[in-house]
């Protein structure tokens, strides 16, 4: 019988100004290329990286630019949560965010980790 599909879930709270914004998405992506199921929680200036073209100039080398490292996420179907309270805070509407992004609270990611999704944090 296969295993099951672990989850990952990365919580973020560095916006697209910050190397570990880069990190954080590259370490996803590997995440779902090694079979995990990933989910990103953006908490505090890390929802400023899903506004539209707030990643187009971001490119911390050797990794791959921003908007590509996000861009591949939501492709390969990774979740993309944005904090509700923290979107708010910052006059959001979520027309201002790109196109797969879900504001939430954080209970998604709850449920994630009390079935025993491993985590991260930057």
């Amino acid at each position: 019988m296969p295993e099951a599909q672990r989850d990952l879930v990365v919580v973020m709270t560095h916006g697209p100004d910050e190397e570990l914004s880069s990190v954080a998405f590259t370490i996803a992506n590997g995440g779902m290329t090694a079979g995990l199921n990933v989910s990103i929680f953006l908490t505090s200036s890390a929802v400023d990286a899903v506004r539209r073209k707030a990643t187009d100039m971001t490119h911390v080398k050797p990794l791959e630019p921003l908007a590509g490292l996000v861009d591949d996420f939501l492709k390969r179907g990774g979740t993309l949560w944005a904090c509700a309270p923290c979107v708010k805070a910052r006059g959001y509407e979520e027309g201002d965010l790109i196109e797969g992004v879900v504001v939430t609270g954080a209970s998604p990611m709850h449920e994630r980790i009390k079935a025993g999704a491993g985590t991260l944090s930057f």
